[in-house]
C-alpha cells in the first residue's frame, strides 16, 4: 500500500478477504492513482456509493473545466489553484523534415499547489 492509502495495481488485484497481499504477486511500482481508484477512495471516505462518488468527481472536473474555459481561476484553500497560463507563439522544428514551423500561441491549464498540500508532501 502506498503512503496515500491507495493500493498499487498488483496489490489491489492480489488483495484477499484476510487483508493480506499474496506473496507470489508481481509488484509493479506505479506513481499514479487512476480514476477508478480515486472514485473508490472518495466513496469510502465520504460514505458514498461508488456511483455517487463517480458522479461527484465528474461534476467537480466539469466545473473546473468550465471555469477555466471562461478564463476563471479555481482556488481550493489549502489544496491549490487551477488557472490558465499563456504560451507564446514560437518557432519549432519538424523532426522528420528539419523545416522550421510556426507554433501558435496557446492557453494552457496549470495548477499551483497550496501551502498545506506542499507541507503534506514534503
Amino acid at each position: 500500500m502506498t503512503q496515500s492509502g491507495f493500493l498499487s495495481g498488483s496489490e489491489s488485484r492480489a488483495r484477499r478477504g484476510s487483508g493480506e497481499v499474496r506473496s507470489n504477486a508481481v509488484h509493479i511500482r506505479r506513481d499514479y492513482v487512476n480514476k477508478q481508484e480515486l472514485v473508490a477512495s472518495i466513496a469510502e471516505k465520504a460514505s458514498l456509493t461508488k456511483a455517487d462518488a463517480g458522479r461527484a468527481l465528474d461534476a467537480a472536473v466539469a466545473t473546473v473545466t468550465e471555469a477555466l474555459r471562461q478564463n476563471d481561476t479555481v482556488t481550493l484553500v489549502g489544496f491549490g489553484s487551477f488557472y490558465l497560463g499563456e504560451r507564446a507563439a514560437r518557432t519549432g522544428r519538424n523532426p522528420r523534415t528539419g523545416k522550421n514551423i510556426k507554433i501558435k500561441a496557446a492557453k494552457v491549464p496549470k495548477f499551483r499547489a497550496g501551502k498545506s498540500l506542499k507541507e503534506t508532501v514534503n
